[in-house]
C-alpha cells in the first residue's frame, strides 16, 4: 500500500460510507478529513516531508497554504524544504473572506509579491479550493512554480495540463462527487453528515 494512503487510513482520515458535503457544495460518499491526521505529529511530519521531497528541486521562496489546517501543512513543508535546500523558505497562509475570494493579510502580502511560490493543500475533491488558491497567489503577484497536495480524488479533471502549472499529489483516493439535484445519496434518504465536512453549514443554509 502507498505509504501516504496507509498513514491516512491508520489515522482515520479516510472516512467512507456516509453522506458528506464538501467545500464546493458537492455531495460525496467518501471524505478525506485532515482533521483526523493533524493531531498525529509523527504522521503529519512524515507526510509533509514527502511533499517537500517531491518539490526538492524547485527554487522556492515561500510555501503558501489555505487556512485553517493548511497552515500546519505549509509550515512543515517549508521546514523540510529549508533543510533539503539549506536555505530559509518562508511559509504564509491565505485567509477566507465573507465575499468568497481568499486574501493575504498580516503583512503576508509583502512576502508573496514577485516571489517564487509553492502552493500546498490536503485534498482535491472538486478543484474548487485549488482554483481559489491559484487565484489569490496570482492576484497578489506571486510567481507560482507548482502546487502539491496529499490526495487527488479527480486526477482526470485536476492535473498539470488542466491547470497550466506543475501539479502533483502523493496518492489517489477516487470517489464520485455529485450536485445536490443528482445525488443518489439524497435520493436514497441517506442523512447528511453534520460532524465531518460542510454538511452542517449546508443544512443551515437550506433552512434559512
Amino acid at each position: 500500500m502507498n505509504e501516504v494512503l496507509e498513514i491516512l487510513e491508520q489515522t482515520g482520515a479516510v472516512i467512507k460510507d456516509s453522506h458528506f458535503v464538501g467545500t464546493s457544495g458537492k455531495h460525496m460518499s467518501v471524505y478525506v478529513n485532515k482533521d483526523n491526521l493533524l493531531p498525529h505529529p509523527k504522521e503529519t511530519f512524515r507526510i509533509t516531508e514527502l511533499l517537500a521531497i517531491a518539490h526538492k528541486d524547485l527554487d522556492v521562496d515561500v510555501v503558501v497554504a489555505p487556512v485553517v489546517g493548511g497552515v500546519i501543512l505549509g509550515h512543515l513543508v517549508a521546514y523540510h524544504l529549508s533543510k533539503l535546500q539549506k536555505k530559509e523558505i518562508l511559509s504564509v497562509y491565505a485567509e477566507k473572506t465573507a465575499e468568497g475570494p481568499m486574501i493575504f493579510k498580516r503583512g503576508y502580502e509583502n512576502l508573496i509579491k514577485n516571489k517564487k511560490v509553492l502552493i500546498v493543500d490536503d485534498t482535491v475533491a472538486t478543484g474548487f479550493s485549488v482554483n481559489k488558491m491559484l487565484d489569490v497567489v496570482k492576484s497578489f503577484r506571486g510567481q507560482i512554480l507548482a502546487m502539491g497536495v496529499i490526495v487527488n480524488r479527480i486526477p482526470g479533471e485536476i492535473n498539470s495540463k488542466i491547470l497550466g502549472i506543475p501539479f502533483s499529489w502523493l496518492c489517489e483516493i477516487s470517489a464520485e462527487t455529485y450536485d445536490e439535484k443528482n445525488c443518489p445519496l439524497c435520493k436514497s434518504g441517506v442523512p447528511i453528515n453534520t460532524k465531518v465536512g460542510h454538511g452542517k453549514e449546508y443544512l443551515e443554509s437550506k433552512n434559512k
